[in-house]
């Protein structure tokens, strides 16, 4: 019982609601609740909206509760195996399921380690997530989801400690955040094939060439830990090690790789933890 109670105080603050222009965690865990019950077909944003409010009084009717939109103990119980263990409650490890893994894999997406899908389920590639976090926040890497790693998540979001010049002009498409029942680690700036994709800052190539779903890649290393990601090209024109400045040609927008459309998938992440560039664009 002391073990419960020390975890869920370190997390109290982190459940009160949307913090640092992100959606609550509680409310991300109860769409993905209402998604895997067929009843809410929106995004997993953490966002108390019309929407969702609409998803659970659906719910609610179909079972045969007091569709008030209320999620409380009947409702919980309602929503089975993802509504079970309150977030805070107990440790977190892989095997684990339930309405708390969801509200760590939002909160771990925020911090710049996500784990693909929303979907409350303790996997690997949320076993990945943890020890990435665990890891770039200085404790012990054991993919165990305790006190420690929920304290660590309530710190603010890193941010980008260097300036960062536009790659290339163009409306925002997709931005940084929650996309579906995924989360973007990027920005997608729309762009005509071939149009000039230009070094964000100064910095030296890393990587050049395709790279899964990311198609034509190219990486940059800046100072202070900083790296920066330029997908979808439809041409590479730098070399591993060829040192660039800020605005320099680097590729052609394209749209290889998961894209099905010309345009940017830009980047940024500090010490492997992927941030938001916007704040850091000139």
């Amino acid at each position: 019982m002391a073990v419960r109670l020390a975890i869920t105080a370190a997390v109290a603050l982190l459940l009160a609601g949307p913090a640092w222009g992100q959606g609550s965690a509680r409310v991300a865990a109860l769409q993905t609740a209402l998604v895997a019950q067929g009843t809410y077909d929106g995004a997993i944003d953490g966002m108390n909206g019309p929407a969702t409010r609409a998803a659970v009084r659906r719910f609610q009717r179909r079972v045969g509760l007091a569709a008030d939109g209320v999620v409380g103990r009947k409702t919980r119980l309602a929503l089975g195996r993802y509504g079970k263990h309150g977030i805070g409650s107990r440790v977190l490890h892989r095997g684990a399921y339930g309405w708390d893994v969801t509200a760590l894999q939002f909160e771990l997406a925020w911090h710049g380690f996500p784990s693909w899908e929303f979907d409350g389920i303790f996997g690997p590639r949320v076993d990945a997530a943890v020890r990435g976090f665990q890891e770039w926040a200085g404790l012990p890497a054991d993919g165990q989801a305790g006190r420690d790693t929920w304290r660590a998540l309530r710190r603010p979001p890193s941010s980008c400690p260097i300036r960062l010049g536009w790659p290339l002009h163009g409306a925002i498409d997709s931005p940084f955040g929650p996309r579906w029942n995924r989360f973007h680690e990027g920005l997608d700036i729309d762009a005509p094939e071939g149009a000039r994709v230009g070094a964000s800052r100064k910095g030296r190539v890393i990587f050049a060439g395709p790279n899964d779903g990311f198609g034509n890649l190219v990486i940059l290393a800046h100072t202070r830990g900083v790296t920066t990601y330029y997908a979808h090209l439809s041409r590479i024109l730098v070399i591993v090690d060829q040192r660039l400045g800020e605005g320099d040609t680097l590729g052609r927008v394209g749209h290889t790789g998961d894209a099905t459309g010309p345009h940017l998938h830009f980047e940024v992440r500090l010490r492997g933890a992927s941030l938001d560039p916007l704040p850091a664009l000139d």
